[in-house]
């Protein structure tokens, strides 16, 4: 499957991603999915009820299946969930199988974008600032780490970012098809280096191939000159 087909969104609680995700998968004319949405459409309940009832480690279990399962499919624009990078499995998938987009936004928005949300989990604590603070300094390392593309999103309209991205995602092709080529000259010099021998282009053996037919004719002509005498 083409790694290139799939696009990958990650990124804290609050940054956009099912917002965004939804404008650049129309944009990509690729099919959006959101990885929690998904979970919750499978187990008949929404994430709350999972993490009382199967912790947080269970919620991850069931992420990891989610995540696993969708990556092998192409064409897809996929939201995961601000945790999701922490598992070296979903890092692994994601980053084989689509181009990942980090978005990125301050913890200030965060507060903002997530005040009255009381359907997050982790943030029903006495000090949701400090809990997203917190999250940040653990979880940064990792967007980072499986980013190859990284997208501002503090006080920015979600199609604004969206049309961002699709410019972003077209420079990053044409930087790897660049990069591909240029691997495919060092590996034909490393075979020349093993060889001993030089490169020919397609014009120089059609010009040498017409060098040699021409010394034939000329020695063929002269025979028949030296017979007839």
């Amino acid at each position: 499957m083409n790694k290139k087909q799939n696009v990958y969104l990650v990124g804290p609680m609050g940054a956009g991603k099912t917002t965004i995700g939804r404008f650049l998968a129309g944009e990509l004319k690729l099919e959006f999915k959101d990885a929690d949405r998904e979970i919750e459409d499978r187990c008949g309940a929404d994430i709350s009820w999972i993490f009382d009832m199967e912790g947080e480690e269970g919620f991850r279990r069931r992420e990891t299946e989610v995540i696993e399962e969708l990556s092998q499919q192409s064409g897809l624009c996929l939201a995961t969930g601000g945790g999701a990078v922490m598992s070296a499995v979903n890092r692994a998938a994601l980053m084989e199988h689509g181009i990942v987009v980090y978005l990125k936004t301050s913890v200030d928005q965060q507060v903002q974008r997530t005040s009255r949300d009381k359907k997050r989990p982790l943030l029903q604590t006495d000090n949701p600032r400090l809990t997203l603070e917190e999250l940040m300094a653990k979880r940064e390392p990792a967007y980072a780490e499986v980013a190859d593309i990284v997208v501002e999103t503090d006080e920015r309209n979600p199609r604004t970012v969206a049309l961002d991205i699709v410019k972003q995602l077209r420079d990053f092709k044409l930087q790897d098809s660049a990069s591909k080529d240029m691997e495919l000259k060092d590996s034909e010099l490393q075979d020349l280096e093993l060889t001993g021998s030089e490169p020919q282009n397609s014009e120089q053996t059609n010009l040498e191939q017409a060098d040699l037919e021409s010394e034939d004719a000329e020695k063929h002509a002269a025979e028949l000159k030296e017979s007839d005498q």
